[in-house]
């Protein structure tokens, strides 16, 4: 990996609206690549598989994932499109994996979710962050956000915190509100989306000595 190269892993809650908006400003500011559910195609671009069966496969894994308590900890070992598990919940994620850390070879990025944090955690120029808000001002975000009911907005919120949650545990063994899994844990509501995006910049600047983009949110 080149050493000019670096990523930021996003971790977000639920109506904490930082997943996206900081996401991508972050990529704006410094001129690089924003990878969420765009990370699908370049999985299947790599393996060979058609878009459409493997973005169906992923949905399907969001399903089942709500309901498993067991675990497919990542081990970092590739499995192979000619193997006949190949679209088994634990290679979908070893593959998404493995173009994350060859794209960390190639160009510095973005990542929202898909527990890019552990996939990358033995990277030397990784920063992990994780974003949260308080449950109520979360629900209350969703409300004013898709002008729903507080009722609905509770089990949009739980429904996909759920998901997100046994996601990142099915994969890695580990919790995901476990802020030690994390460099920087920030709390979207009392900082603002853009002054998260400013403090994520200057702590790139302070421990990679990434210059802070001009004109962007730090300035």
């Amino acid at each position: 990996m080149s050493q000019d190269y670096f990523a930021i892993a996003i971790t977000r809650t639920c109506g904490s609206g930082g997943g996206s908006y900081v996401g991508r400003k972050l990529a704006a500011d410094y001129g690089i690549d924003f990878y969420d559910r765009k990370l699908l195609r370049l999985a299947s671009e790599d393996s060979g598989i058609n878009e459409t069966i493997f973005a169906q496969a992923d949905e399907d894994t969001r399903k089942r994932l709500l309901y498993k308590v067991s675990r497919a900890v990542y081990d970092g070992v590739d499995i192979p499109p000619e193997s006949g598990n190949f679209l088994t919940d634990r290679a979908l994620f070893a593959h998404q994996a493995k173009v994350l850390r060859k794209l960390l070879e190639q160009e510095s990025y973005i990542c929202v979710g898909r527990a890019a944090d552990f996939v990358l955690q033995d990277q030397p120029r990784v920063v992990s962050v994780f974003l949260d808000a308080p449950y109520a001002w979360r629900i209350q975000r969703e409300v004013t956000r898709q002008g729903i009911s507080e009722a609905e907005a509770r089990r949009y919120v739980d429904r996909l915190d759920k998901y997100r949650n046994s996601y990142y545990s099915y994969h890695t063994g580990k919790r995901w509100k476990d802020l030690s899994n994390y460099d920087l844990c920030l709390d979207t509501s009392a900082l603002g989306l853009d002054n998260c995006v400013a403090l994520i910049e200057e702590y790139v600047a302070l421990r990679f000595g990434v210059a802070k983009p001009a004109g962007g949110a730090s300035k």
